[in-house]
């Protein structure tokens, strides 16, 4: 299934079960708010290009008791509303549910004002809002309920890539938790997030005996968790469609740091913009973010850290 699609259905199902649930879009997503727009017409709103206003409305709406669900591209939900939603949300402590749709590279083609690869690293500062970023359709039906059920804002992370299942059954999704992906006590753990998960799980195989994990929940994060996938492997990879300032990596690294010292590899898009534009897959190659590029950025900074495998778990690299 789509990520769309359960995104669509996660929607029509908060709103029928909580006739409190009202959403609010800025002038985005008509074809994925069919199913909504039939079912819940009353508690449908489209707020117009005037996202910080959007913002202000879902706060009014959510003091009136209602549970606002707010949708935009995530170039403008969160980034161009970053000031309303620090004060009118969070320092407010409301339950409204940000949805940011097209993180990453999706929208490519359109440039670098349609380009979120720093919307992690801007709210991972702000104090009461939690951030979900699911990399599947199961995870998004389970990060939807989480948000929903949560009494505080939250902001989910949308890749909207569509990159393919990771899970063969819905995931147990908690709070701070990571999902486990591929079992392993090699020496490389993986840890990705969203639309790398994918991508993960098919450079892990090129280092038998990997561990690989998806990170549904962003912040909070269960550090003692975390801080055991560290101690059980000799170095981690943090693979993010984001910044590699100030996003998961970034996050990895900071609880490593505390309580468990492992050589962290943050791949994710470095510190410059795009130089084109460009089409999805075209933007991951430029930035780094395919396939051969992990595995060569993963490499060299195994190497550099003296990190080889046994013979128990001797690498096979295969050509591109």
């Amino acid at each position: 299934m789509p990520m769309r699609i359960a995104l669509s259905a996660g929607l029509v199902e908060a709103a029928q079960r909580d006739p409190r649930v009202v959403l609010l879009t800025g002038d985005h997503g008509y074809a994925l708010f069919d199913d909504f727009r039939r079912e819940c017409p009353t508690q449908y709103f489209n707020a117009g290009i005037a996202e910080q206003n959007m913002i202000g409305v879902a706060a009014g709406l959510a003091k009136g008791g209602f549970r606002p669900i707010v949708y935009g591209l995530s170039a403008f939900v969160p980034m161009r509303v970053l000031e309303q939603i620090k004060l009118d949300v969070c320092y407010e402590q409301l339950p409204i549910v940000m949805l940011g749709d097209g993180a990453g590279f999706v929208y490519g083609k359109l440039g670098s004002s349609h380009q979120s690869t720093e919307d992690l690293a801007a709210l991972r500062a702000l104090p009461n809002l939690s951030i979900l970023s699911p990399c599947d359709a199961a995870e998004m039906t389970a990060c939807m309920r989480l948000a929903f059920e949560a009494e505080a804002p939250v902001y989910l992370r949308v890749g909207k890539s569509d990159a393919g299942a990771v899970h063969a059954s819905p995931p147990n999704v908690r709070w701070g938790q990571l999902c486990s992906v591929v079992s392993g006590e090699g020496p490389v753990a993986w840890i990705a997030t969203g639309s790398m998960v994918p991508a993960a799980v098919r450079c892990a195989e090129q280092w038998p005996g990997s561990s690989v994990w998806s990170a549904p929940s962003i912040k909070p994060l269960d550090e003692e968790l975390i801080a055991a996938v560290c101690r059980t492997h000799e170095a981690v990879v943090v693979l993010e469609e984001h910044s590699t300032y100030g996003g998961l990596a970034s996050a990895v690294a900071e609880i490593a740091c505390e309580l468990a010292p492992t050589p962290v590899c943050a791949v994710g898009v470095r510190d410059r913009f795009s130089k084109a534009c460009g089409g999805y897959e075209y933007l991951r190659q430029e930035h780094g973010l395919d396939d051969p590029s992990i595995l060569d950025r993963v490499a060299a900074f195994l190497r550099h850290h003296g990190v080889t495998p046994t013979e128990e778990f001797a690498p096979r690299r295969v050509a591109a």
